[in-house]
């Protein structure tokens, strides 16, 4: 499978996995992850919010869910990995903005179609500030995809900031993307190509 090909399976699998599931293994990062998913389930089967004039104000409330799930600037600080170092404080902060947008943009349109897979979560593990959740999602077609959550304890917080897909991490997937990018032509280069995105996900966007 190319790297493209490969990189949209993980991000479909990631998406329907943070989204869906009901029951948890008991522990404070995956009570905190399943707190949050209902939150995300109260949204998406909302009969008033599925409703097309509500588009707009459901997918705001994902996104800021997803605010609440995920650390998106530790995920875009390891995605960009050892080419953040060289990064002025302003690059960086415009950088973690296109990451988390794009990131949350693309969440949400996955979200949109949600169709009621199911995860069971296994188990979980804590090492002092960090933890790992252990969960497997089983589809309509009864095929089990195993699926781990990286998180950091932020202050009583446990934020998602990695998800391991059959054995495949996303910061890894989105680090050899970009360190390609910044290698083969530049750093602004890759910010280029974020930005198109950018604007590719807003004219497809409904403004309702």
């Amino acid at each position: 499978m190319g790297s493209r090909s490969r990189c949209g399976v993980l991000a479909v699998t990631f998406l329907l996995a943070l989204f869906v599931g009901r029951e948890a293994w008991a522990g404070p990062p995956t009570d905190q992850l399943k707190s949050q998913i209902d939150r995300v389930l109260k949204v998406v089967e909302d009969p008033e919010l599925k409703k097309d004039s509500r588009g707009k104000e459901r997918r705001a409330a994902v996104r800021k869910i997803a605010n609440d799930i995920f650390d998106f600037a530790e995920t875009a600080k390891r995605s960009l990995g050892r080419h953040w170092v060289s990064r002025t404080p302003a690059e960086r902060e415009e950088f973690v903005r296109l990451f988390t947008d794009l990131l949350e943009r693309s969440y949400v349109s996955r979200i949109e179609v949600y169709g009621g897979e199911h995860i069971s979560y296994v188990s979980e593990s804590i090492d002092g500030d960090q933890a790992t959740v252990r969960t497997k999602i089983v589809t309509k077609q009864e095929t089990e995809v195993p699926i781990e959550y990286r998180l950091l304890r932020r202050s009583e917080r446990w934020l998602v900031y990695d998800v391991v897909i059959e054995g495949v991490s996303l910061v890894s997937n989105y680090r050899t993307q970009f360190n390609k990018i910044v290698q083969t032509a530049s750093y602004q280069e890759l910010v280029k190509k974020m930005k198109t995105k950018q604007e590719e996900f807003l004219q497809r966007t409904p403004q309702n």
